[in-house]
């Protein structure tokens, strides 16, 4: 029998707190999901940032992810649909633009748009 962790994700979306006890090893998002709740999520394979979170507290195994750079992560930022439960965790949504502009902004403001449609034949 494997160990309870207890999750607490705050949905700043929503303004709402909701907190389960996940077995150690499960998807956070796919537990959470199995009891009714609907959390911000998009490609379910930790490479967008849809479903990005804050940790304020404990830690998650995201090793299966791919969506945010290990500087990211490194400061406590997350992908909530590859998480999975290690121990007590405490965390909180982030708006993907958010997440986003601050792993690739810096990069995206060097680059030049270039004028017209580049599929216009």
């Amino acid at each position: 029998m494997s160990s309870l962790h207890k999750v607490t994700i705050h949905y700043r979306q929503t303004g709402r707190t909701i907190t389960f006890d996940v077995p150690e090893g499960e998807f956070i998002l796919r537990c959470f999901e199995s009891h009714g709740e609907k959390l911000p999520f998009s490609c379910r394979n930790g490479c967008c940032t849809t479903c990005a979170v804050k940790i304020l507290s404990g830690d998650m195994d995201q090793s299966a992810g791919i969506g945010l750079s290990q500087d990211l992560q490194s400061k406590g930022y997350g992908l909530l649909c590859i998480a999975k439960a290690i121990g007590p965790l405490e965390i909180e949504t982030q708006d993907e633009d958010e997440v986003y502009d601050i792993q690739f902004g810096e990069y995206l403001g060097k680059v030049k748009p270039k004028k017209g449609n580049p599929f216009d034949i």
